[in-house]
């Protein structure tokens, strides 16, 4: 029984372990708040602020934006006017599905295969936008996102991204300088990340959209990056919802599929789905239990085979005398 336990229990602390290790980095983001790199509401000027013209502009005046190709469906055309429009100091560029091959092709040929392979068009959406930011810098947005202000005071930040809800970071906008070491590791993990999932939802978050980024993102803080290497966090307060805010959103998620509502009723109904997990865990040790221990005892007290030791009867000492003493007279009557 001792032996059946202890496989038991070795095979419990294997499965535990390795299920922790799996999903350690997960449960590092839901801890990960990333406020010690807020851009704090302090730090922004005013939108119509004196102090616009003091800051720093390390981030180059681009703004990047991707799509299949120039035509623009109809309901993003205003918010993409509206950035044109409100920066016209800026260069525009949109990377279209042929561009963002040619580019790749061209500055990165080592990813060129991995580009191509991408069984989702929105895998290479996002891809591309990790490219451009690490080659010419600038801001990229999502065409969904439309722009309520000038993203000027942006510009004083080496790189940022914006925070989710809630976890991790979002890509669908952000801003850097060339080079930065965070969209260079960003860049460098694509083809570790490259795998396929059963949902194409999972497949595309983990392997090119926020939850690889935000992996990233956990990663490279924990190496320590110092002044210019940090990435610096806009939370939603700042980004949305007010008249300062410099974003606003519009009708998106052109991507999403089927899979993606059995994903999304998972997260609104998360306790019951919790619940189930440990029903379904705790099941599994049972049967775990019954298959090593139960199981092997049972075979243990089949017939012909010997009594396990809890079975024996301890003999009462008084007994265990007369025995001896009998078997003593019986040999000496013998002899």
């Amino acid at each position: 029984m001792r032996r059946g336990v202890t496989i038991f229990l070795l095979v419990t602390i294997l499965v535990l372990g390795f299920a922790v290790h799996s999903v350690w980095t997960l449960l590092g983001l839901l801890i990960a708040s990333g406020r010690e790199d807020a851009i704090l509401r302090g730090e922004l000027p005013a939108p119509n602020s004196s102090a616009l013209n003091q800051a720093p502009q390390l981030i180059p005046k681009i703004i990047h934006q991707t799509y299949i190709n120039d035509s623009i469906p109809k309901h993003w055309q205003a918010p993409q006017q509206s950035c044109i429009d409100l920066h016209p100091g800026y260069e525009y560029k949109l990377w279209t599905d042929k561009k963002s091959r040619e580019f790749i092709a061209a500055e990165y040929p080592w990813f060129l295969e991995t580009f191509d392979g991408y069984p989702y068009p929105i895998q290479r959406a996002d891809a591309i936008r990790y490219f451009v930011l690490h080659h010419f810098g600038g801001i990229y947005i999502d065409l969904d996102d439309g722009c309520n202000r000038s993203l000027d005071p942006l510009l004083a930040y080496p790189a940022w991204v914006r925070r989710t809800l809630p976890t991790g970071i979002s890509n669908d906008a952000m801003g850097a300088v060339p080079r930065h070491p965070f969209f260079l590791k960003a860049i460098d993990s694509l083809t570790d990340y490259n795998r396929r999932w059963p949902l194409p939802y999972i497949t595309v978050m983990a392997s090119t959209g926020p939850l690889f980024l935000s992996i990233v993102w956990r990663h490279y803080n924990n190496a320590g990056p110092v002044d210019g290497d940090r990435v610096r966090i806009l939370f939603p307060e700042e980004y949305n919802n007010h008249s300062w805010s410099f974003f606003t959103h519009h009708l998106g998620n052109s991507w999403h599929r089927t899979d993606v509502k059995v994903i999304f009723w998972l997260g609104k109904h998360w306790m019951l789905v919790t619940l189930f997990g440990f029903a379904v865990g705790f099941t599994i040790l049972g049967l775990l239990y019954k298959f090593f221990v139960v199981s092997k005892n049972k075979r243990s007290v089949g017939p012909g085979s010997p009594k396990p030791r809890f079975l024996n009867q301890r003999v009462p000492f008084y007994r265990r005398i007369s025995q001896k003493t009998s078997f003593e007279l019986d040999d000496r009557h013998e002899v």
